[in-house]
């Protein structure tokens, strides 16, 4: 298991996760910010100090912010389709954060 952010994150991109975080596992993208599955070690340091409520155990996540599961996990292939899948479900589901 791994954590995720999702939708909440997008065009917000608060770093008090960033600054908590043992591994440095957390990486800023475009529209928001992204944890590297490979990287976490699953000590949940993150999930409190974010403001928008974003982090989320993955076994936890909400259903309807499933699409952020691959987001995260993009970032081993790059920005650039990190980027991508993000403007796409941005779009998709008109997120207005």
């Amino acid at each position: 298991m791994t954590y995720v952010i999702a939708e909440p994150c997008i065009d917000i991109k608060d770093q008090s996760c960033i600054d908590v975080c043992p591994v440095d596992c957390i990486h800023v993208a475009e529209r928001m910010l992204v944890i590297d599955p490979e990287e976490c070690i699953d000590c949940g340091a993150c999930e409190p100090e974010c403001p928008v409520e974003a982090i989320f155990p993955e076994d936890a996540l909400p259903e309807k912010w499933e699409p952020f599961v691959k987001i995260n996990a993009a970032f081993n292939t790059g920005f650039d389709l990190v980027n991508k899948l993000t403007n796409d479900y941005a779009t998709e589901h008109n997120v207005q954060n």
